[in-house]
């Protein structure tokens, strides 16, 4: 086969972390790659398979490859991703992901592809796929102000004790990100931690970012220049942008209950409130906020979901004021499990949207015009909300305390009044982004351009 028909001709195998806050990016990439005739052979665990068919495009170019997780002690063989796992549970999943390597071995030296594009937390892909001759592109889920801040050579230098990751590491580009709050920087802890003697999250990523042919990430240089630019002279290696893969334009249409509820309220007036699947809450948390988007007199629609095998409504019950749910009742709605964000962040009636700021659901919030409060719990939560409210300025972060992170009723008060009352940069910044992001041109030239750069590659 010519080397010019064998780049047009690209096979590429998709290989994500095993939890949907990083296999839904995996299924946004494929599908816009598949577009360009890419072939795509996309792995996860078989329990994933039914909801990543639901979403990714099953063109003639496109297979599902099941994988079977090998049995781990302690780790129920019915659960495929972290959805439905404690923190220990998840780091279970770890190990036995690790003890997926001949399977994987074998898998990619009977399909042959050209490339491999991996996870950051499956360090052992990039030694496979160098015995096999396959093309190792490690891909990012988290934005650059993520990686540049914790997952970077430099981070050793300038240390890991709680104090340091209250600063940034040394050459951080100057922006007005200069430091975290201490809760903050003790949950970034997390990154450096061994479990049964296994490497910590920091050392997998940084073997991965070292040991690929070039990095993918999902984001783009208008949005996070100054941390792409940092990264690059970190790993000196190249770094292909994604773009921030927007979602597909709304297909279909909201339920009825939904619909109805939000109907009867003036366009603008709702306060969405919701924080994903993965991010949870304890009960003073969950009662804050409550009481927090009852103090603001606007009606509210609040989400909240509850690890697996935790009774959420019972949860609820007991988190939330007694009489809480019937004193608010036809103007606050409280909804345990899932609900359709895109759909719901698009209504007329939703005026502003409480989020944890996952990369992925700031973007979706950007897209729509409702303003943007940030309420960030964990790990790279910390750094977008930073990113949006300070360098972009187009959001609202909830104050809370240095050292503990408590906030109250009051804090998510003042914060959604000031977002939603706000006539001037906040909405104009918003708006800016807004347009970037529904610019389809612009998306399909990231993906255009990527393509290109992995022919460029073989």
């Amino acid at each position: 086969m010519q080397r010019e028909e064998k780049k047009n001709q690209l096979h590429i195998v998709m290989f994500p972390w095993h939890a949907f806050g990083h296999i839904s990016p995996f299924i946004q990439l494929s599908n816009k790659l598949s577009l360009h005739g890419l072939q795509i052979s996309f792995f996860s665990a078989t329990g994933n398979i039914p909801r990543i068919k639901s979403s990714l495009n099953l063109l003639p170019n496109v297979q599902i490859i099941p994988l079977s997780i090998p049995d781990v002690p302690g780790l129920s063989p019915d659960l495929h991703n972290t959805s439905q796992m404690t923190p220990a549970m998840a780091e279970l999943l770890k190990q036995a992901s690790d003890l997926m390597q001949p399977q994987i071995h074998d898998i990619l030296s009977h399909l042959k592809p050209h490339f491999i594009i991996f996870d950051l937390i499956l360090d052992w892909i990039p030694k496979i796929a160098a015995e096999l001759g396959i093309k190792r592109i490690s891909f990012s889920v988290f934005s650059a102000i993520a990686g540049a801040y914790l997952t970077v050579p430099a981070r050793l230098i300038s240390g890991h004790t709680l104090d340091d990751l209250t600063k940034p590491p040394d050459g951080f580009p100057a922006t007005s990100v200069t430091c975290v709050k201490r809760f903050q920087a003790r949950d970034f802890l997390y990154m450096f931690k061994s479990f049964d003697g296994r490497p910590g999250v920091f050392y997998r990523v940084i073997d991965c970012l070292r040991s690929c042919d070039a990095v993918a990430m999902k984001t783009c240089e208008e949005m996070e220049g100054p941390y792409v630019d940092f990264m690059k002279t970190q790993f000196q290696k190249p770094i292909h942008l994604t773009g921030p893969l927007v979602p597909d334009p709304l297909s279909g249409v909201l339920e009825e209950k939904w619909a109805n509820w939000l109907g009867q309220f003036p366009d603008k007036a709702v306060v969405f409130c919701s924080f994903g699947s993965e991010t949870f809450m304890n009960q003073e948390q969950i009662r804050e906020i409550a009481l927090g988007l009852e103090l603001t007199g606007s009606p509210f629609f609040l989400v909240l979901n509850f690890p697996g095998g935790v009774d959420g409504l019972a949860e609820l019950e007991k988190a939330l004021p007694k009489g809480f749910v019937e004193r608010v009742k036809g103007k606050g709605l409280v909804h345990v499990g899932w609900v359709p964000q895109q759909l719901i962040l698009a209504h007329k009636s939703v005026g502003c949207y409480v989020c944890h700021s996952g990369f992925s659901s700031v973007i979706e919030a950007l897209m729509n015009d409702c303003r943007l409060v940030l309420l960030p719990f964990k790990g790279d939560q910390f750094l977008n909300s930073k990113l949006i409210a300070l360098d972009l300025k187009a959001g609202v972060e909830v104050n809370r305390e240095e050292e503990e992170g408590y906030f109250g009723k009051e804090d998510i008060c003042e914060a959604v009044k000031t977002a939603m009352a706000d006539d001037g940069s906040i909405k104009e910044n918003h708006e800016k982004w807004r347009e970037f992001l529904v610019n389809e041109e612009i998306h399909k030239k990231f993906i255009a351009d990527l393509v290109e750069q992995m022919k460029a590659m073989l």
